[in-house]
């Protein structure tokens, strides 16, 4: 993990006990060029917004930590269970929750129904499921639309349905992918809102281009460039990283542009 000597500083991760963790961790699609390669680096605990430009690699690589793709070589586990051992993959899936940026509507069904299928499908029986949907809605402010139909409710609601289902099996960590993606400057609000009071329960890591999206729900930074993470540290680490002198209210889309265009010199 680091950037440029003299362009990024590269700030130590503080001590965890159960991070997501990638060792000497390579990834690459069918005929293209890998996506990352040897890749050492370590989640922070907590509520970590994960930056970087569209292409940076940073789907691909909450999918390698929700273990919905295997690495090349290398190993990518959570409290020291990896996510190549067939015998131990359940569990860790338990553990990890992750949703894509696409939340389909299971045709029919209602938000609390389709919160409890996805609950049974992670090994719940169908009495707890549809427990534990009830109590996972309310905890993303939707127990009252929890008998509307999915396909009704707004793109903002569904996404919310979405933490709702990677909440209803008690996962540890959330994984994000772009969740914010699409959602106005309300929704996008009410979203942050919703994982704010969830802090202390579950770790989030949520993937962004936007540095909107960076709130104060949010304990670290981590900055993807070319596969490679050029920065992870805390917010005020990360906002420390805008040039001198910058203007009020554009502090983290200068200290985001700094790492970048530095990331980017190194390669060139």
């Amino acid at each position: 993990m680091g950037g440029c000597p003299g362009k990024v500083v590269t700030h130590p991760r503080r001590r965890t006990s159960m991070p997501i963790s990638y060792v000497d961790c390579s990834f690459g699609y069918r005929r293209g060029a890998p996506v990352v390669s040897s890749l050492d680096f370590t989640f922070p605990m907590g509520n970590t917004v994960f930056l970087g430009p569209n292409g940076a690699g940073k789907s691909t690589l909450l999918k390698l930590a929700a273990s919905a793709l295997p690495p090349t070589s290398g190993t990518v586990s959570y409290a020291g269970i990896e996510t190549g051992s067939r015998r131990t993959l359940r569990e860790y899936r338990r553990r990890i929750a992750w949703m894509p940026q696409n939340i389909e509507c299971v045709s029919g069904l209602t938000a609390r129904e389709q919160v409890a299928y996805v609950g049974w499908l992670k090994g719940l029986s169908k009495a707890a499921a549809w427990e534990k949907a009830e109590n996972a809605l309310h905890r993303v402010e939707l127990g009252k639309h929890a008998g509307r139909k999915v396909s009704e409710l707004s793109g903002g609601q569904l996404r919310r349905v979405g933490v709702a289902q990677s909440l209803v099996h008690d996962a540890e960590v959330l994984l994000l992918d772009e969740p914010t993606a699409g959602m106005d400057p309300r929704q996008r609000r009410v979203f942050h809102d919703v994982l704010e009071q969830l802090r202390g329960h579950v770790d989030v890591v949520l993937s962004t281009h936007d540095v909107a999206d960076l709130e104060s729900a949010y304990d670290s930074v981590a900055v993807l460039l070319d596969g490679k993470v050029e920065f992870c540290g805390s917010i005020t680490e990360f906002l420390g990283m805008a040039p001198h002198g910058t203007a009020p209210g554009r502090v983290a889309e200068a200290a985001y542009h700094a790492l970048t265009e530095s990331g980017s010199l190194c390669d060139s």
